[in-house]
């Protein structure tokens, strides 16, 4: 039945959402009809009662009003030398939008005097006013051009009756004073005016902000007569307290503007209404900040600097639709933002190649590469017998793709529940990362012989390390998930965009092929005997290289340890560092109480888990940006850091666009290795400085070490669903270049140089 009724419903949330844009203080919607045409509502007339005074009028309806600060009249031509308007007192009134101004009612009739040169006979004249109707709905500003008639210079009987207006021009719309032109051999319409003194820029350029919905605005530009505004020129950016992001939908048809600087332009003139899709992160209500930048220029005169308005919009409550926008392809226009451009293009095996590629690649990740020592070790030991070889392949793989599954059907869930996370999430909990550091150290201790990961502790799954077994291969390939997963490789950031906007069944199939693509090397070794031949005989060196293999582990241990310290602070560190000790002093215990009393045994356990409960406090500290208190974290330093960078914030980065400027956005966390790796091989360089300055760059850092909804949201617009992230902004707006994951100085160099030639 929603399908017959569907167009009744679309055409009276229409209705309603004209009657809000008209006037933005209507609070219901309002019917049209029920009003009156602007010239009838107020009917302007003028007339030279002597050649020193014109006297303009309105006879204003009732039920209407007009407002006394946006009436003016204005000499064109005729040979009159006016003195400034002469306007009544009018009654006191409180403006939603005005705060305390006069209006008008009934009628007013103001004088403009001046003197007339003595061969003036006809004066042109432009009356601007803005009025509107006690039902909630203000007309757009107007503009009228009106010609009197003077009294001849001998001084006769001055006619008292006001004469009707003539040389109204209109377009049939009452918004704007327009009229015809044949230039370039067709008929249409531009906006008159001479290049006089410049308005204000608040009224040459009005901006209105509705909700259609709980997830939509339409944002309206008012402009004024004889002004325009560009579209290219334009951005749209929002921040929320739930993370929720906007793109632009689909701009209404514009007119082509031949621009001394710019080239061909598309503009608006009068009026303009873009429609706006709110991506809701979080389901809730929630208030979002709209900054719009723009530009614009007085027809035939001069143009605004860069703009900025912010307009604050109240959201209902709705459902997170982050997901959903992201699989119905909600963008469909050039100038949207693009917010599934990283999946664009790609069906589901060419989705599915490319997980597979990138879990292969995986392997060469430094991030992996401890625990691929460790299951060298084992595949080493397994040489005795083919069989043995596979099952330590099969278990492996099987502990990799069940866990790449199970990682990336949390990711899907909690994002399905509201929560703005993408993938690497895990590593923005200190928790987890100090838990990562304590197994990894006691990994250590294991391969220097401190403890002997067996027995009792094998049934719980920590027998990692062991030669032989399904657990320890099973476990193996678990630990290497767990490690892999904040690395993104080349080719896995369109098949993770692709599974984050697939349905369920498909996105498990994406993080199925991922897993494949870690574990393929040793499935290969497994089953292509030729391959496990050639690994070495198992000897004396084993217990040689595993103490070696210990020293890997504790690095990793102290990078993590590093990303903590990022996160938490000093604080961290000493919880972690205090429990790694009592893990120490446990696991060691445990050992020198193998084989004896079950007390001691039970003790060495309680010391050990005492150790592991240091990562509650480590929870519970605040993070960086809560430490420093709400102001510190949102102002931007006076000076770049040492790299360069400034932070990154959605207010700096619309204020640069509108400014024109090259923007080099680099989205990355400190537990991301692919974002070091890129940032010490390249964004460090000189060349990456040069090529900077050479664009006449801006570089813009964001970091995502911690959970923050501003980065999630803007990955999220553009589709990513982790870090690395890189951006390029071109000189004068438009939409950005997205950079593979992996960079080289050619990448960056090459897209810095496009963005500043646009």
């Amino acid at each position: 039945m929603s399908r017959f009724f569907a167009p009744t419903i679309r055409l009276l949330r229409n209705a309603a959402l004209a009657s809000l844009l008209l006037g933005g203080t209507a609070a219901q919607a309002i019917d049209q009809d029920d009003l009156l045409p602007v010239d009838e509502a107020f009917a302007l007339s003028a007339a030279a009662p002597a050649r020193d005074t014109v006297a303009v009028r309105f006879a204003i309806a009732e039920g209407y009003y007009l407002y006394r600060h946006r009436t003016s009249v204005e000499v064109l031509d005729g040979g009159f030398t006016a003195a400034p308007l002469v306007l009544p007192a009018g009654d006191k009134h409180t403006d939603e939008f005005f705060g305390e101004v006069e209006t008008y009612r009934d009628a007013l009739e103001a004088t403009l005097p001046g003197s007339a040169d003595a061969s003036a006979t006809t004066l042109r004249l432009r009356v601007k006013y803005q009025g509107c109707a006690d039902l909630g709905i203000c007309y757009p500003p107007q503009a009228r051009e009106i010609t009197v008639a003077l009294p001849p210079a001998p001084a006769g009987e001055a006619s008292a009756a006001l004469a009707p207006v003539t040389g109204l021009l209109s377009s049939g719309r009452s918004s704007g004073l327009l009229s015809t032109s044949t230039s370039g051999g067709d008929a249409g319409l531009t906006a008159t005016g001479s290049a006089g003194l410049p308005l204000p820029d608040t009224e040459a350029y009005r901006l209105e902000a509705v909700t259609d919905g709980p997830d939509r605005i339409v944002v309206r530009f008012t402009i004024a007569p004889g002004y325009y505004l560009y579209r290219d020129k334009t951005t749209f950016a929002a921040q929320s307290e739930r993370g929720a992001v906007v793109r632009p939908g689909e701009w209404p048809a514009a007119r082509t503007h031949s621009d001394e600087y710019f080239g061909e332009q598309a503009v608006y003139y009068d009026e303009v209404l873009v429609p706006l899709e709110v991506v809701r992160t979080q389901s809730g209500a929630d208030t979002l900040r709209l900054t719009v930048g723009f530009m614009g220029c007085q027809e035939n005169g001069v143009c605004y600097p860069p703009l900025k308005r912010e307009l604050a919009i109240d959201l209902a409550d709705a459902p997170a639709n982050a997901d959903a926008t992201a699989a119905d392809g909600a963008s469909s226009d050039t100038t949207s933002s693009g917010a599934n451009r990283a999946a664009d293009g790609i069906g589901l095996f060419a989705a599915l190649g490319l997980a597979l590629l990138g879990g292969l690649i995986l392997n060469l990740m430094p991030c992996v590469l401890p625990i691929l020592s460790l299951k060298a070790l084992g595949l080493a030991g397994s040489g005795e017998s083919v069989a043995k070889a596979r099952s330590h392949a099969l278990w492996y793989t099987a502990g990799v793709v069940l866990s790449f599954a199970a990682l990336g059907g949390l990711a899907l869930a909690l994002r399905e529940a509201g929560l703005a996370l993408g993938w690497g999430f895990q590593l923005q909990q200190p928790a987890v990362v100090g838990g990562l550091a304590l197994l990894m150290f006691s990994v250590g201790l294991s391969l220097s012989g401190v403890f002997n990961l067996g027995g009792g502790l094998a049934n719980v799954g920590g027998a990692l390390t062991q030669k032989s077994g399904p657990a320890g291969d099973f476990f193996t390939g678990v630990l290497a998930v767990v490690v892999a997963a904040p690395c993104t490789a080349p080719f896995m950031g369109a098949a993770l965009a692709y599974a984050f906007a697939a349905s369920p069944i498909v996105a498990i199939g994406v993080f199925v092929a991922l897993g494949l693509g870690l574990a393929l090397p040793f499935l290969a070794i497994g089953f292509v005997p030729g391959l496990a031949q050639r690994l070495p005989k198992p000897g004396a060196w084993m217990d040689t290289l595993k103490q070696m293999l210990a020293f890997p582990m504790y690095l990793t241990a102290v990078w993590l340890v590093w990303v903590l310290a990022k996160q938490r602070g000093a604080d961290a560190v000493g919880w972690v560092l205090g429990g790694a000790v009592l893990l120490a002093l446990g696991l060691w215990a445990w050992e020198q109480a193998r084989f004896k009393s079950a007390t001691m045994r039970a003790f060495a356990v309680g010391i050990a888990v005492l150790g592991v409960a240091a990562l509650w406090p480590v929870q519970q500290l605040p993070s960086a940006r809560e430490a420093a208190g709400a102001d510190a974290a949102t102002s931007a330093p006076s000076q770049p850091a040492a790299d360069g960078s400034v932070p990154y914030s959605a207010d700096a980065l619309a204020a640069l666009r509108a400014e024109g400027r090259v923007v080099f956005v680099n989205m990355t966390a400190d537990w991301c290795v692919s974002c070091k790796a890129n940032e010490r091989a390249v964004l460090s360089t000189d060349a990456f400085a040069a090529a900077r300055d050479g664009a006449n760059a801006v570089y813009m850092k964001g970091d995502w070490t911690d959970v923050d909804p501003a980065i999630t949201g803007y990955l999220q617009q553009y589709g990513a669903v982790g870090v690395p992230f890189y951006a390029v902004y071109p000189v004068g707006g438009g939409e950005p270049e997205i950079l593979p994951n992996l960079l080289t100085t050619g990448i960056v160099e090459t897209a810095l140089a496009k963005a500043a030639a646009k």
